[in-house]
């Protein structure tokens, strides 16, 4: 499946300024530092660290599954919205994460300098600041995580009820939960283990921007509320994957039952009989046709999966 056009510039991107970083290193340049998103107070913030953090990553791990989201998620979503509208949730939720984990850090030293000085008052904190500068600088957030997150995000609500497969769980689980459990498990992780190196809250910020624009995308749409979802063509998608893998899992099976009846027709049919047999198999495939626009693909029976699928193997 070709990946989308945004899609691939931005795991382009991030690929290129992750090996960039790993070169620039071994000449005693920390390219984190400089695009990494540093917190406001700190001397080395800069206001266009909030765009260029979400680029760089800390290694490969971090890369790696960053990367494998963005596109799992990323392909499906592009294809639905359209690359523009795409873009700008990426870069919009990105934003939004770094904001979010920005306003987290500033609660966090309010809440160590108020435990740690006597007397200390809101006004005092812009002092601390200046006197801890040298820490503050180590405070630096860098991945794509928040808006990747927020990919994931869209991808549960366009699709709540797809049914995914996440190792290592052994069954699948439809996409709502899914979204549902990352929420969680990224809330339980802040609230647990504050002092770790992970930017949970920035994960937290992605999905939450990415949730009060899509709720605000919904109630002013531009366009059909169904066109702004893509349903259709995101229910295609999933229907042409779908398609796929069960005409795999038929092929040989159907490869023998189309020799069968090519034998038998050759040896046993008129052209009257092969051109009736025909219509009436097309009949019954626009029925399908039709009732899959009604009622959508899950509406179908086994056996009219069967028939839909033995037909297009066909042609």
């Amino acid at each position: 499946m070709r990946i989308p056009t945004i899609t691939k510039n931005l795991l382009i991107i991030n690929v290129l300024a992750f090996l960039a970083m790993m070169v620039l290193q071994r000449f005693g340049i920390n390219l984190n530092d400089i695009c990494g998103l540093h917190f406001f107070l700190a001397p080395d913030f800069q206001v266009y660290q909030l765009v260029t953090y979400m680029f760089m990553h800390a290694g490969w791990q971090h890369i790696i599954f960053n990367m494998f989201a963005l596109w799992m998620f990323g392909c499906v979503v592009e294809r639905v919205w359209g690359p523009k509208k795409f873009l700008f949730y990426y870069i919009f939720t990105g934003v939004g994460a770094g904001i979010l984990q920005e306003i987290v850090q500033f609660a966090q030293l309010y809440y160590m300098a108020s435990e740690q000085l006597p007397a200390f008052s809101f006004s005092d904190i812009f002092e601390v600041a200046h006197n801890s500068s040298e820490v503050l600088n180590q405070w630096t957030t860098v991945g794509a995580s928040g808006a990747v997150y927020a990919i994931l995000l869209a991808f549960g609500m366009i699709f709540p009820e797809e049914r995914i497969f996440i190792f290592p769980l052994p069954i699948p689980i439809k996409a709502k939960w899914f979204v549902v459990g990352y929420v969680v498990i990224e809330l339980f992780s802040a609230l647990s283990t504050p002092g770790d190196s992970v930017a949970h809250f920035a994960h937290l910020g992605g999905m939450l921007f990415g949730f009060l624009l899509i709720r605000y995308w919904y109630r002013h749409p531009s366009v059909d509320s169904s066109q702004m979802y893509g349903r259709s063509s995101g229910e295609h998608l999933f229907n042409n994957l779908r398609s796929r893998w069960e005409q795999h899992q038929n092929r040989k099976t159907e490869n023998y039952r189309d020799s069968q009846t090519s034998t038998q027709t050759s040896t046993h049919e008129s052209d009257w009989e092969y051109n009736a047999r025909q219509a009436k198999e097309q009949d019954e495939v626009d029925r399908i046709l039709d009732k899959i626009r009604k009622s959508g693909y899950d509406s179908l029976t086994t056996e009219e999966k069967q028939k839909l699928f033995n037909q297009s193997n066909r042609k």
